[in-house]
């Protein structure tokens, strides 16, 4: 599963993001939020992977403050972070019978230079957890969870980096948003493996402001903010790691609210236009949903449960959102979306297909999602087809002709036989031996040899040549599309061996 990731920054362009709802872990398992009742906050942990979700509450001695950040781990346990007099201090928690049981890891003095310091995305192992301080010229990753001796300094770069995104499932390589003085802001990839050494990952133009909001490392699908096609004004893209194809910066991805994605459907190995992305939509009236793949040129439009813990979820390998969702009913919940998104072309228009929500509805908003500028009208009609075949990512197409399949071939409907496999006969030269415990044919019956007329009693006779092989698909025609025009795109600056090894 590709559980919800913390975005670079805001659409306002803020280094520090906003909080999602709740935290999962990338196996989702396991979820934690900073729960209130009583005019009091206190960790809560939830699990996910039983058959129905329940929580389990985590209180300490005393009320924990609004900044306090949580964080599950794989074996059950919550991190907890807490700021306290310029000091980062961090446990874990567990439950122990009707109490919390909390183990103390140590604490990172951030009282000198004005340092900040906040919890990165769940590492992809669920074992650990890493932590980002960045100062006023510098930025220090820090292991604060599953070291043998306290938080551990990982890596030491300059510049002030925010965002966090992890590129592998070994939790190796981490890429960051650096700015270096008064220069643009650009993503960068550490190698955790090797001392920390830096490496560039996006670099669209010189002077651009490029981040990485998300990627899933099955597929090498990257979903990126940059001004790059309209400076002064940040676009969502979306491009493939390792891939010379440019990124792509879609019109129905433009919009007036800000949209943030939080998570991509894993498991689409070499195909990362067939990739499900789930957004959330912030607008005056709240926060909905937006559904959206990279081989159609639309995005859906969903409500978002009530309740439910904004900007937190995940999707499964076979294509359904889990939403988490509280209520002053349902204190802990998760709703089941899914869309139907992977209709061919951008004007098909299907009922969304629901499973039963677990505690929770979903149902598709009647508002369409903003649509391509008109200076793409022409080309809406060609939308991007689901692929035939897994092919590399250097040379994965944005466009694909619609899959050939053979139909099966049938005899004419007045001798009532319909061929489903191919038939295997005996050599002519060759007498068939019977099968032991087969009963010998009846005197008069003989098996036709191919070619000879089948006749069969109350039907007209008809004379029909069985084929001896299956039919064969015709290879996949088409070729790769031209590139788009260069307003609307621009290249990803090809990432170091480090970052390549790490697919």
């Amino acid at each position: 599963m590709t559980a919800c990731a913390f975005e670079s920054a805001t659409a306002d362009g803020s280094e520090w993001a906003t909080r999602p709802g709740c935290v999962i872990t990338a196996d989702g398992s396991y979820a934690a939020r900073l729960a209130h009742r009583g005019g009091s906050w206190y960790p809560e942990r939830w699990t996910l992977d039983g058959p129905e979700p329940y929580a389990v509450p985590l209180p300490g001695n005393q009320p924990e403050e609004p900044g306090t950040e949580v964080q599950p781990l794989t074996d059950g346990r919550v991190l907890i972070h807490r700021p306290v007099g310029g000091r980062h201090l961090f446990s874990l928690l567990y439950p122990t019978g009707p109490g919390t049981g909390e183990l103390p890891l140590g604490a990172v003095d951030g009282s000198l230079g004005g340092v900040r310091l906040r919890l990165l995305p769940p590492a992809p192992t669920g074992d650990r957890a890493c932590a980002l301080a960045v100062g006023p010229r510098s930025t220090t990753v820090w292991l604060v969870a599953g070291g043998t001796n306290g938080p551990e300094r990982l890596a030491e770069l300059p510049g002030r980096c925010s965002g966090g995104v992890w590129l592998d499932r070994s939790g190796r390589m981490l890429a960051l948003d650096r700015a270096l003085d008064d220069g643009p802001t650009k993503t960068v990839v550490v190698d955790l493996g090797r001392g920390g050494a830096v490496s560039p990952l996006l670099q669209i133009t010189d002077g651009s402001t490029d981040r990485l909001l998300l990627a899933d490392p099955d597929s090498g699908l990257l979903l990126i903010r940059s001004d790059a096609p309209s400076p002064g004004r940040e676009r969502l893209g979306w491009g493939v790691l390792g891939s010379t194809l440019p990124v792509r910066f879609p019109g129905c991805l433009d919009l007036d609210s800000p949209m943030t994605p939080f998570a991509i459907q894993p498991g689409q190995l070499l195909a990362p236009e067939s990739c499900a992305v789930a957004f959330r939509v912030d607008g005056p009236a709240g926060s909905w949903l937006a559904v959206w793949r990279p081989a159609h040129r639309r995005a859906r439009h969903l409500p978002a449960p009530q309740g439910w813990l904004a900007g937190a979820g995940l999707w499964t390998r076979e294509g359904v959102l889990r939403l988490p969702f509280a209520t002053g009913a349902v204190r802990c919940g998760v709703a089941r979306l899914e869309p139907a998104v992977t209709a061919s072309g951008p004007s098909a228009r299907q009922p969304e297909q629901e499973r039963e929500p677990e505690h929770g509805q979903c149902r598709e908003m009647e508002a369409e999602g903003k649509t391509e500028s008109e200076g793409d009208a022409e080309t809406e009609g060609k939308a991007a087809q689901e692929s035939v075949r897994p092919v590399p990512l250097q040379e994965a197409p944005l466009q694909q002709p619609p899959p050939v399949s053979p139909r099966p071939r049938k005899v004419p409907a007045s001798s009532g036989i319909t061929l489903r496999r191919t038939l295997t006969w005996p050599r002519p030269d060759t007498a068939a031996a019977p099968h032991p415990g087969m009963p010998t044919p009846h005197p008069g019956v003989s098996i036709p040899q191919p070619g000879t007329p089948v006749t069969h009693p109350g039907a007209p006779v008809t004379t029909t040549q069985l084929p001896l092989t299956t039919p064969t698909a015709p290879a996949p025609a088409g070729t790769l599309p031209s590139p788009p025009a260069p307003s609307d795109t621009a290249n990803i600056a090809t990432p170091a061996p480090a970052v390549t090894a790490a697919r």
